[in-house]
């Protein structure tokens, strides 16, 4: 959230007066779920995850897989674990060979750099690998689109068991076995595991055909490590295993994790998918950005505490230059921006500095895609005349589809709709951002320029209570397929508004005589404040010098607006608060033709009216959605 943010407030839609009766929860988060697409079984699924299928019956590879490991374990084979520098990829290396090692075989780890090799599996690393006597190679987290890598293995007659997440090819490349959660069946749990959860159903598949279940006592806390690093869908077996996971990650007997908690300073508590998303993760992350991801697996796999720690350091240090570049290339690409484009922001962001660091302009360019709402592509110098780039784009603007569409002029790209990457010839920048910026303005005219805010239901301060979070615990964690609440309450007194070091800002909020605080991160307070706000927060707890205190994480604030407005494509109808006597408030309804119509809310009924056309059924979802924009309804 900044000052100058421009929202377009999308309210949630019109649900039934008492949604989901029989679950036990309060009424907004039970709201919510309803708009979410959740009915009581989906509810009480998500709560408590149901039993998994055994994973032989939904990977059509997993025993051939499990075979072959199992021989190399019982031969005492070297064999070569190949990941990728994310935090996904180095986990599921750490994992496997955890895994493996107490059960006989002789795991390797082989992780290409970043800036050296670039992605994933590659011929020069099967080459090397064979030469050194490996005849196994198990992918994680990358590999299923590593032809000329495979092809080489099968060359040199080396077996490869891929564990893989990313895009099949059409034509597949040969190995050995595949695990993809593309080839189990529709609808199956495992459908949206992360490089880290293949690399877990393989491991533990392995240690129970071969009776030894004690050597993966590890593999979970770093599957939930993993998993939620890599932001994949907490749903299906993500969910199960991470909620069977949190309740005992913080007493992991991994001397790395212990030294990583440590270095947050999470303490001895109990942690959540937050603690490993922004202090775990980040750390981890960084060093695949910046330096050798060896040195996390190492510290993954360390057994002395006093190594661990002096690893942990070592990450901790990497994440420290990572957060001061990324702040740099920020402010470089902020001041560039606007510099030159003062007055008319383009479509698509392209920004090119030769010095700025590959491994975390895609950082920057996430940041800079929240703050403008926009698709972004930074690049940086790649030698002999040539840029790398890092892009991401907002929900609708398919990325990936954008870049192919301009593959003529790119040396090479690849992705998905929400990020890319692409490599270019210095020379066709320019010609690049026009042809992005004709694809990104329809987009951009469609959507709106304002960014798009999309509150799931509306609470008075006075809900914000320990009772509220115990219930909304119950739900957690929270994350991709199953986004953290964001809550919107109305009419609130600004009572107190602080600028704190590090540029957040802290509020406190008065409704009805309930006071809230409220904290929004790199916000500057927009000028003049107003008396009033309506807010937009998602809710966190803070602890600070050992006292836990409720607190509203803004993502928007706009001036109090007592009356409302809906859109129904051409046709507009106002909406106006009446008059307010206890728990019945009064308001009208009036369209663009000044035909009035006055209605009622009580808690008990809900909307109300004498006049004979809210019958209509139309009619009464525009008053029920009068409702909602009032606040009176969650």
């Amino acid at each position: 959230m900044t000052a100058t943010d421009s929202h377009q407030w999308v309210l949630p839609s019109v649900v039934e007066f008492q949604p989901l009766p029989e679950i036990d929860l309060p009424l907004p988060l039970r709201a919510m779920l309803r708009r979410r697409g959740f009915d009581r079984a989906a509810v009480e699924d998500l709560i408590q995850p149901r039993e998994l299928p055994d994973p032989l019956d939904d990977f059509p590879d997993l025993e051939r897989a499990v075979e072959r490991v199992c021989l190399a374990c019982k031969e005492k084979e070297h064999l070569a674990v190949c990941g990728d520098y994310d935090a996904d990829g180095m986990t599921s290396t750490a994992l496997l060979l955890r895994a493996f090692e107490p059960l006989g075989a002789r795991p390797k780890a082989a992780i290409p750099s970043r800036i050296e090799d670039g992605y994933g599996l590659n011929p020069a690393m099967v080459d090397r690998l064979h030469g050194e006597g490996i005849r196994l190679l198990v992918t994680v987290d990358n590999g299923v689109a590593a032809t000329e890598a495979l092809e080489r293995a099968r060359e040199l007659d080396m077996d490869v068991i891929v564990t893989d997440h990313h895009t099949i090819p059409a034509d597949r490349p040969p190995m050995t076995a595949l695990l993809h959660p593309a080839t189990t069946p529709e609808g199956s749990p495992y459908r949206g595991l992360a490089g880290v959860g293949l690399a877990y159903v393989l491991a533990i598949r392995v240690a129970q055909q071969l009776c030894r279940i004690d050597s993966i006592q590890v593999a979970r806390d770093l599957f939930c490590i993993g998993t939620v690093a890599d932001m994949a869908p907490l749903t299906g077996a993500n969910r199960r295993w991470l909620l069977e996971g949190l309740s005992s990650l913080h007493r992991s007997e991994a001397e790395g994790i212990k030294a990583l908690q440590r270095l947050a300073g999470l303490g001895d508590r109990r942690l959540n998918a937050d603690d490993i998303g922004f202090q775990l993760a980040p750390r981890i992350n960084a060093v695949g950005r910046l330096g050798d991801p060896a040195l996390v697996v190492d510290l993954l796999t360390e057994s002395d505490p006093g190594q661990a720690m002096a690893l942990a350091r070592r990450c901790d240090d990497y994440n420290r230059q990572r957060r001061e570049l990324c702040d740099a290339i920020e402010a470089e690409a902020i001041a560039l921006l606007e510099a030159e484009q003062a007055d008319c922001i383009p479509p698509f962001l392209l920004l090119a500095q030769s010095h700025w660091h590959h491994g975390v302009i895609g950082i920057v360019a996430a940041r800079l895609m929240e703050r403008y709402h926009r698709p972004v592509a930074l690049l940086a110098g790649d030698g002999d005349g040539r840029m790398r780039a890092s892009a991401r784009s907002p929900q609708g603007f398919a990325i990936d589809e954008a870049l192919t569409r301009c593959s003529d002029l790119l040396l090479r790209h690849g992705g998905h709709p929400a990020a890319g990457g692409f490599t270019i010839a210095a020379q066709h920048v320019h010609a690049l951002h026009e042809r992005l910026n004709d694809l990104a303005e329809p987009w951009l005219e469609q959507q709106g320029r304002g960014r798009p805010l999309r509150p799931d239901a509306c609470l008075s301060l006075k809900q914000v209570n320990w009772d509220f979070w115990s219930a909304m615990e119950k739900l957690q964690p929270f994350g991709i397929g199953h986004p953290t609440p964001l809550f919107w309450s109305r009419s609130c007194q600004v009572k107190d508004c602080r600028t704190l070091n590090g540029g957040h800002l802290s509020l406190t909020l008065v409704q009805d005589e309930t006071e809230r605080r409220a904290i929004a991160w790199r916000c500057s307070p927009p000028q003049p404040m107003p008396a009033l706000v309506d807010v937009a927060y998602e809710l966190n707890v803070n602890l600070w010098k050992g006292e836990k205190r409720l607190q509203l994480t803004l993502k928007a604030l706009r001036e109090h607006q007592p009356d409302t407005r809906i859109n129904r494509g051409r046709r507009q109808y106002d909406v106006k608060l009446d008059t307010q006597s206890g728990d019945e408030v009064s308001f009208n309804l009036c369209n663009d033709a000044s035909d009035v119509l006055k209605a009622r809310w009580t808690d008990r009924k809900g909307v109300d009216s004498s006049d004979s056309r809210a019958s209509h059924p139309e009619i009464e979802r525009l008053l029920w959605e009068a409702a909602l924009s009032l606040g009176l309804t969650p």
